[in-house]
């Protein structure tokens, strides 16, 4: 069997790539390596994580790319891990997240659906629940008021999968994930950002005066949770499921840079911001869901979550301004 993981030079992509590989299993990932951010960061993770892996440079609106891709590898499941992320970025540059989020999970279902892929495991987002839902955010709540053009794709993407699956019968697993963090993380994300800026004495700005509170999960219980979705495919008439993959213990900015100034041993230059449009200004995932159908169980506290994070950020940039990795943002 192959699976193949899209968007295998991003943040989970690659972390899952090294995790399906280190069981022995036949991986194929795919990436446009686009410059949201520094593409070389993507390059260096790669090497660094899944430096055996096979990884094409091919891009989801590429039909014909993806379909030769599909045909010479004959995936057997998918893990769809691709999309233009980012809540702000979206404001300003939506049609680059119709072309990716929206048109590109078309191609990709349509091809598991055509080559008989057996199940596509898919990344969603907590930003889903928007201003429909208060946490702790559970699956059964309503999805329906988006804050961003991003959070709005995302909630197309779990009805298009769900079309699919009542439609051909596709086999299609949805995971919100909330803040995911750790080493080799996205640079325009929170920890990354907090950590390289206390390291180099550079300000940081905290949004809504520091009242935001978010459900901080580490890379490696995420990826314990997209290996576990992926291992237990839906067998409901309707085979489409949707997964909470957080940590359920919501952490406020102001302790989550407390935590980076001590794992960097610096105190941290704060300038107090009111709250971005597009933001939510809490998450908490209600994981019970995840538990009961594989086992879902988040165990990595903040405090080591984050030293990690900072260990890595002092070796991989050290004294690099946080600004020179960044494109468009």
């Amino acid at each position: 069997m192959t699976t193949l993981v899209t968007g295998a030079a991003g943040f989970v992509g690659a972390h899952t790539c090294r995790a399906l590989a280190s069981r022995g299993e036949a991986v194929v990932g795919i990436d446009n390596y686009n410059d949201y951010y520094n593409p070389q960061l993507k390059r260096d993770r790669v090497a660094a994580l899944c430096p055996k892996v096979d990884i094409r440079m091919i891009d989801l609106v590429d039909r014909d790319g993806l379909a030769a891709l599909f045909d010479e590898v004959k995936p057997t499941r998918v893990v769809h891990l691709a999309a233009q992320a980012g809540v702000r970025y979206s404001l300003r540059n939506p049609y680059i997240y119709v072309d990716s989020n929206l048109a590109g999970f078309v191609n990709l279902l349509e091809l598991c659906r055509q080559r008989s892929v057996g199940h596509c495991v898919y990344a969603s987002s907590s930003s889903v629940y928007g201003d429909s839902a208060l946490p702790p955010f559970s699956e059964d709540q309503r999805i329906d008021k988006p804050r961003s053009l991003y959070a709005a794709t995302k909630a197309a993407n779990e009805l298009i999968a769900y079309a699919y699956a009542q439609l051909y019968g596709l086999r299609a697993t949805g995971l919100r994930f909330f803040t995911v963090y750790g080493p080799w993380g996205r640079p325009d994300m929170a920890p990354l950002i907090f950590s390289r800026a206390v390291l180099t004495g550079q300000p940081i700005e905290v949004f809504n005066h520091g009242r935001m509170q978010r459900d901080f999960t580490f890379i490696d219980d995420i990826v314990a949770g997209v290996l576990g979705a992926l291992e237990h495919p839906s067998e409901e008439a309707v085979p489409h499921r949707v997964f909470n993959l957080g940590n359920h213990t919501p952490v406020e900015l102001e302790r989550f840079i407390a935590v980076i100034e001590h794992a960097a041993g610096r105190a941290a230059k704060k300038i107090y911001k009111p709250m971005q449009p597009g933001d939510m200004p809490a998450t908490m995932a209600d994981t019970s869901r995840a538990q009961a159908a594989f086992g879902f169980d988040p165990a990595i506290p903040i405090e080591f979550g984050l030293q990690q994070v900072v260990d890595w950020c002092r070796e991989y940039f050290g004294d690099k301004a946080v600004h020179d990795d960044f494109r468009h943002l």
